[in-house]
């Protein structure tokens, strides 16, 4: 009886450590860099950054 009750505990554990590599495995990653969304002065998202807005050219007198 108790010796039963430890199989399945131990048979338990096994399976979830296995469930557990699975998923460890199969996830797509969760860098930053996947993870960031950027959006544009008209509200779109994407996932590249936005270009640097151009400076003015200065008129010299």
């Amino acid at each position: 009886m108790k010796q039963q009750k430890e199989r399945e505990k131990r048979k338990k554990k096994e399976e979830k450590e296995q469930r557990k590599k699975e998923r460890k495995e199969n996830s797509v990653g969760g860098d930053l860099e996947n993870m960031m969304a950027y959006v544009d002065e008209f509200g779109n998202i994407s996932s590249t950054p936005p270009l640097p807005p151009a400076k003015p050219k200065s008129e010299k007198l």
